[in-house]
């Protein structure tokens, strides 16, 4: 049955307030992706959106009904300027407008009209119809595939950096153990008269 026309304008301004949220990690709950963005915005729901095709798959996914649309915009300008990283995904978590169809309970447009029919093996049609479906399998295994390359190469810049942070931080220790251990902090300190803390 259609929604009336003032049931779907509230649905449509839900949709506008609403933010799609991916490369999240499988472990993240309601309760954390919001307690998460409370520094940032009032997140009021939270609906995870199941993979059918791979369940196995990750990361997962959201969309977030924030309280505002101004809050909306808000979080996905913050997010597209800095990293955003929820219980430690090794990935920032991304993030965009949500769109009408990516509700599962979004209601039937009032006025709209959707005709269908099933297609006989010697209708004319039939083997368009066909191709198109074998087609549009071959591009989602394609894009899932080039997602795949492009997530796996950002994980592999994000650790790298990680590993070269890690090391920058592990020569200054070495650096100041090796200036305390051989007595040359304390030289200096008796030299310029400087006080050296014992601790």
């Amino acid at each position: 049955m259609a929604a009336s026309a003032e049931e779907y304008a509230a649905f449509e301004e839900r949709v506008r307030r609403t933010v799609y949220m991916d490369n999240l990690s499988p472990q993240v709950t309601e309760n954390v992706l919001k307690a998460a963005l409370d520094q940032f915005v009032n997140a009021i729901n939270v609906q995870f959106i199941p993979n059918y095709i791979n369940p196995q798959s990750l990361p997962r996914a959201a969309l977030v009904e924030m309280e505002t649309l101004k809050q909306a915009s808000a979080i996905i300008a913050e997010m597209a300027d800095s990293p955003f990283m929820v219980l430690g995904m090794p990935r920032p978590v991304r993030a965009r407008a949500a769109e009408v169809e990516m509700f599962d309970s979004r209601p039937k447009k009032p006025g709209r009209k959707i005709t269908y029919k099933w297609l006989d093996p010697e209708d004319p049609d039939f083997e368009v119809a066909r191709k198109i479906k074998v087609l549009t399998r071959k591009h989602a295994s394609e894009t899932e595939f080039l997602l795949n390359q492009h997530q796996l190469k950002e994980e592999e810049n994000l650790a790298n950096q990680q590993l070269e942070n890690l090391k920058a931080h592990y020569k200054k220790y070495e650096l100041i153990d090796g200036v305390l251990s051989d007595n040359t902090a304390k030289k200096l300190a008796d030299r310029y008269r400087i006080p050296l803390s014992d601790a």
